[in-house]
């Protein structure tokens, strides 16, 4: 951001501690953009007329008398159709080597959308990946967290997604991203050809960072604009969220605040819902729908990140690791979409809600019969079917590089009932077996 003419400035700062510093200045807004000593910082508190700004870049060597210019506004993205197929930092500039985008100038982080102004999600969101399409269908408009362990393969997941999905646009907001992970995602649209419907924010390791604090306010407003003003379907692909709320606490902290659960601020549940809550369905026919990765510490669900998070959305998706066959799949006991019976057999197959509760169902007698072998018990015939049916139900539907149209995967499944077990077995309606099974 360029200084202009007449903008206030103010050289004398009262307190500096390890991200912020404080100062007293008139006619400041929250939120508003400044640079101290020319690093670019954003007001977060003000007490009459004493301002608190985080900077991102940290304030090893701020002077007390540092140079405090305030730019009058708070943080902006411009927004129109140049913004397709570009990578950009936490403060909406091109890391691509690209032109500047031109278009209009919007202020990022505004409230979501008005109640009574959306429209029930009730339009299927096909993403390939069977773990997700088959038993956890997602719906525009939706928010859905990715809930996986740090070692789990989740940035290769939402690639695929990304690639997969059937949205018009596909915005990517990458918090706390390695440089491989960047460049991995750079690669894999670049190769894809599919460049040109997604959008990127990235804020890597090497970044600050308070920084990606701004990476999910830009890349919703972006998302607004193509859902609002295009009337597009837009998918928002938002990670880690686990690195932004620890963002969250640096700046908490370092403003004295009296941290709450694990020590997270006490504002999290509010700060996560800004985000979650953006996901919409217009009546217009844009969108916006969410998924975003948690990664859990040890795989404590109770920690106050996944914990808030499941407050606010609606399901959540595990990934799981199956030693039986060596890959990566969607855990079907542990995930669930809470939206999924508006479009399952209504946008879907009929068959759809039957088949779904069918293969999990004979999923869990399998998990069953291996309990029971764990522990050196006999198991029997139907036991054995079951633990056979359950390795090719996580090869050929549940892994996560299993893509996929549903009409196929619902023939997947009506092949494996077929091969493992009898009609009166598989427990459903007459009428879909006197249809499928003969297939």
């Amino acid at each position: 951001m360029d200084t202009r003419a007449f903008q206030k400035i103010y050289t004398k700062i009262s307190k500096v501690t390890k991200a912020t510093c404080s100062l007293y200045a008139t006619d400041v807004g929250n939120e508003e953009m400044a640079t101290v000593d020319g690093r670019l910082a954003q007001v977060v508190k003000i007490l009459g007329d004493e301002v608190t700004l985080q900077i991102f870049a940290g304030t090893e060597g701020i002077p007390t008398n540092a140079q405090v210019i305030f730019f009058g506004k708070p943080p902006t993205l411009k927004v129109s159709e140049e913004l397709a197929g570009r990578f950009f930092n936490a403060y909406g500039q091109p890391i691509d080597g690209g032109p500047e985008v031109e278009g209009e100038e919007r202020e990022i982080g505004g409230p979501s959308v008005n109640p009574v102004k959306r429209e029930q999600p009730s339009k299927l969101i096909a993403t390939g990946i069977a773990g997700i399409d088959l038993n956890n269908t997602i719906v525009t408009g939706q928010k859905i967290p990715f809930f996986a362990d740090p070692d789990q393969p989740f940035n290769q997941v939402i690639a695929m997604v990304a690639l997969r999905a059937q949205a018009d646009k596909i915005i990517l907001g990458g918090m706390g991203l390695t440089n491989d992970d960047y460049l991995f995602f750079k690669n894999v649209f670049d190769n894809a050809g599919a460049l040109d419907r997604i959008i990127s924010f990235v804020n890597t390791t090497e970044n600050p960072p308070v920084e990606r604090l701004l990476v999910p306010d830009m890349a919703l407003t972006a998302a607004e604009y193509f859902a609002a003003d295009k009337n597009e379907k837009v998918l928002v692909l938002l990670t880690d969220m686990t690195l932004y709320a620890d963002a969250l606490s640096i700046v908490s902290n370092r403003m004295d605040q009296i941290p709450s659960k694990d020590s997270m601020p006490g504002s999290l549940y509010s700060d996560l819902a800004k985000i979650y809550e953006k996901a919409v369905q217009f009546p217009s026919g844009g969108s916006i729908t969410i998924i975003a990765v948690t990664t859990l510490s040890g795989g404590d669900i109770t920690h106050a990140i996944p914990d808030n998070t499941g407050y606010i959305t609606e399901g959540q998706l595990y990934l799981r690791r199956d030693t039986d066959i060596g890959k990566v799949i969607i855990d079907p006991f542990r995930s669930l979409s809470r939206l999924k019976q508006l479009v399952i057999g209504k946008q879907t197959r009929s068959d759809h809600p039957q088949v779904m509760n069918a293969a999990v169902r004979l999923y869990a007698d399998a998990a069953n019969a291996k309990t029971k072998l764990e522990n050196g018990f006999d198991i029997t015939e139907y036991d054995g079917r079951t633990l056979k049916f359950a390795k090719a139900y996580a090869e050929k539907l549940l892994a996560i590089d299993v893509n996929i149209d549903i009409n196929t995967m619902l023939d997947t499944a009506w092949a494996l009932f077929k091969i493992h077990f009898k009609p009166e077995e598989v427990g459903i309606k007459k009428e879909f077996v006197d249809l499928y099974w003969k297939n």
